[in-house]
């Protein structure tokens, strides 16, 4: 794959100051353009070889450009803040919104290289970071990002001709890092392994290109080039998809009963029994919290469920046997303009607690398979692939260390008609229903498919749904409260 990049393509100057100018016009306005229609991001990965001119090529695109509208990120070491979450999370806090554009360095790529050519783990683990990356940008791609991933490529003697002439150049051995020399040392293994990942990772939605790095007229030309004409064809493909409501459930079961209805709704709890159960599940999860162990984990809970089933009051239960510092409430609602800027995923990711603490999201990214599914927000496409997106997304924190409990609150339609109907009469109340959740009310049939349809694909063994029968309130907050203190202890049991 790297022959190619070391025949010595060149560009003599004049040729470059000739074509420069026009190239230059056209990505400016094709930038202005793409902030104009503001209907996809644009993400540049940067790796390669360290001295082919990374650094002095973005730099450049940044002179052609508006830079005002060019995000570049750069990732090394690892910050506390960031070993403290899901590795993507750093990757995901920093993606452009919808109408820039983001250049990475030290991108995801980078740092899977860099463990396995000092042998920090072996093929199997590079190929799982690998298919991981593939999934990300699979899922940014169908998100609408358009992604130009640029490999700069030396041979390992313009590399050491190269950093030798840095070296004796007292204006310029100031841009020679250690990474230069230590990569100077592992050339062959980082080419090697290097050569691997692109083999694998070039597809048609996110593919690599090559670019010989010697000669730096032929190399900014040939960048340019490129993403003058990736940019060009999105911008030029403008149709918007139709979004249509779905109706049709995904499972069907014979006798035509989902996971629902087979709950008993009659469960129930007296008050004196609440009373003391609740006392002691609340100490046994504020211990829980407090236990040294917890510093390995960060824990989340998702608490998802029907209009007036007491998610709010389950949410307080809880949250009362804590310190307010050791947790965090986010309530989801439509996403905001910033958010629809992003990936779906971006507004969860950026929400998702360090270790040692505790992030109650009332709503979640459960909302793509069941309103946007059913109110036809988004496309069948988008909440199709959502399930899959889903899994691997909790796939990621609980190999991080986060405990994941995942609540539905169901409860049948009498008992939400009879609740709606004492929001309306309780003035402190009246606040909690609106014309939604009676519009919603009518819907029932096509939530509770979705329901079924999304515990069905979406209750894995690393992060299972908790179907809470809540006609009872006091017998849902117990049930509640016991199965986050019951998923803690079985993961400090695992330490």
């Amino acid at each position: 794959m790297f022959e190619s990049a070391e025949i010595g393509h060149a560009i003599d100057k004049a040729t470059f100051e000739a074509e420069e100018p026009a190239l230059r016009e056209a990505l400016l306005e094709a930038q202005y353009e793409l902030k104009q229609q503001g209907r996809f991001a644009v993400i540049i990965l940067i790796s390669g070889i360290e001295g082919a001119g990374k650094g002095e090529t973005v730099k450049l695109l940044n002179e052609w450009m508006d830079p005002r509208l060019i995000q570049v990120s750069t990732f090394d070491q690892q910050t506390d803040e960031e070993l403290a979450r899901p590795p993507a999370w750093r990757y995901w806090r920093q993606l452009p919104p919808k109408g820039r554009i983001g250049v990475f360095f030290g991108n995801w790529y980078s740092q899977m290289l860099q463990g396995r050519v000092h042998g920090k783990f072996k093929d199997a683990v590079l190929d799982q970071a690998v298919a991981g990356a593939e999934r990300l940008e699979r899922m940014l791609c169908d998100e609408g990002a358009l992604i130009f991933k640029f490999w700069f490529h030396l041979s390992k003697k313009q590399m050491k001709a190269r950093l030798k002439a840095l070296q004796d150049d007292p204006l310029h051995s100031w841009r020679i890092s250690p990474l230069d020399w230590q990569q100077s040392k592992t050339y062959d293994k980082f080419v090697r392994y290097g050569e691997h990942v692109l083999r694998r990772s070039s597809r048609d939605y996110a593919p690599w290109y090559v670019v010989e790095g010697a000669d730096e007229y032929y190399r900014s030309l040939t960048v340019g080039r490129i993403l003058l004409e990736g940019l060009q064809a999105a911008l030029d493909n403008g149709q918007q998809r139709h979004l249509q409501p779905h109706t049709a459930p995904l499972t069907l079961s014979l006798d035509q009963r989902g996971l629902l209805d087979s709950l008993d709704m009659s469960q129930t709890l007296d008050k004196e029994d609440y009373q003391i159960q609740l006392v002691a599940e609340q100490a046994r999860l504020s211990g829980l919290m407090r236990d040294k162990r917890m510093r390995k984990h960060a824990l989340i809970t998702v608490f998802e469920g029907n209009d007036a089933a007491g998610k709010g009051s389950a949410i307080r239960r809880v949250a009362a046997a804590l310190d307010p510092r050791q947790y965090r409430i986010v309530p989801v609602a439509a996403p905001t303009e910033e958010e629809r800027a992003q990936p779906y995923l971006w507004r969860f990711w950026r929400h998702i607690p360090a270790r040692g603490k505790f992030t109650l999201f009332d709503r979640s990214w459960y909302g793509r398979v069941l309103v946007e599914r059913v109110e036809g927000y988004c496309s069948s496409a988008d909440w199709l692939r959502a399930y899959g997106e889903i899994n691997d997304f909790e796939e990621q924190l609980t190999d991080a260390g986060v405990v994941l409990v995942k609540f539905w609150l169901a409860i049948d339609q009498d008992t939400q008609l009879q609740r709606f109907k004492e929001r309306e009469q309780t003035p402190f109340k009246r606040f909690k229903i609106t014309e939604d959740d009676w519009r919603n009310r009518e819907k029932w049939p096509l939530y509770r498919d979705a329901v079924n349809d999304m515990v069905d694909r979406t209750s894995t063994e690393i992060a299972p749904w908790t179907l809470v029968e809540a006609n009872d309130k006091r017998f849902a907050r117990i049930k509640v409260l016991r199965t986050i203190n019951e998923a803690l202890e079985a993961a400090f049991e695992k330490d």
